[in-house]
């Protein structure tokens, strides 16, 4: 199959490294980038969500960006995330980020605003005039406040070539059923979130945006190969091998407990910005428990 883009079936969304002091820690980013490729992620995501954006500057951004692209050179692809509520300020990162020849960027639904279907389309229709980098678009009605409709991704998808995927962060199978049958074939699905992976591939996903490969990379890119192989046994009993880690990995806000899982195999320090704030010594047994039982 031919895809617009294609950033393969495990996309990382990286955090963000802090310090003691809490500063970007772009050594430990550059480490981490390299671990997360020799686990089987096929493409890194920067400076999303899971990377703690909303307090990230424009500049960290772009640093996080230059040394996640030196760190895996032609290993693997590299997107950011350029996304935003104001449309301008969207098409002005994205256009920073190709400065860096970045692969492609993730453009998020606006968030608190809360536009219309209509202007949602207007949104991603500027974006998408302005660069020729692949756009994803990332719904996730939790964050932002709307839901961005299957006819809505569809309108979008068939009228620019250069908006090429969508990460859905939705629990609406339907939803996903719908976009399959109306969107353009080349036009690529990732499950955004990594308990849903396994019911989206069986609708025609081509992967996923994944919190749970900082730690279990090779076990959800296994997963991924066994469905697309027809071994559909072994993908459901490493689904629910994973599940658990899965819903305690989001125990707190993301980064959160992600963040600890890393430290607590040697990765990174354990550091959030505020307003976020690191899990208890008694969440981090609950957590490590679990995980503990995995890997």
């Amino acid at each position: 199959m031919a895809y617009r883009y294609d950033a393969g079936e495990v996309i990382t969304a990286m955090v963000t490294p802090f310090d003691s002091k809490g500063a970007v820690d772009y050594g430990a980013a550059e480490a981490l980038a390299k671990h997360l490729i020799n686990n089987d992620t096929d493409t890194i995501l920067v400076a999303g969500t899971t990377g703690e954006s909303p307090t990230l500057t424009h500049e960290e951004e772009i640093e996080l960006l230059s040394t996640v692209k030196r760190a895996v050179a032609n290993r693997a692809k590299v997107i950011m995330n350029t996304g935003s509520n104001s449309t301008e300020t969207a098409i002005n990162t994205t256009k920073l980020a190709k400065k860096e020849d970045v692969d492609a960027v993730l453009v998020v639904v606006p968030y608190y605003n809360k536009p219309s279907q209509k202007g949602i389309i207007e949104h991603y229709s500027a974006i998408a005039e302005s660069t020729d980098l692949p756009v994803i678009i990332y719904n996730i009605p939790g964050r932002t406040g709307v839901n961005m409709l299957p006819e809505t991704v569809a309108h979008l998808a068939e009228k620019y070539r250069n908006i090429a995927a969508i990460k859905q962060s939705y629990p609406d199978m339907d939803a996903v059923s719908e976009m399959k049958v109306i969107c353009p074939a080349d036009f690529v699905i990732y499950s955004g979130d990594d308990s849903l992976t396994l019911p989206m591939l069986s609708l025609g996903a081509r992967g996923v945006v994944s919190v749970a490969s900082h730690i279990f990379g090779s076990e959800i890119k296994s997963m991924i190969r066994n469905y697309k192989c027809g071994e559909f046994i072994p993908a459901l009993n490493m689904h629910k091998i994973l599940y658990p880690a899965f819903r305690k990995l989001f125990m707190a806000p993301n980064p959160v407990p992600v963040k600890a899982a890393l430290a607590h195999k040697g990765l990174i320090e354990d550091y959030v910005r505020r307003p976020l704030v690191e899990l208890d010594e008694k969440e981090k047994k609950e957590l490590f428990k679990v995980l503990d039982k995995i890997k």
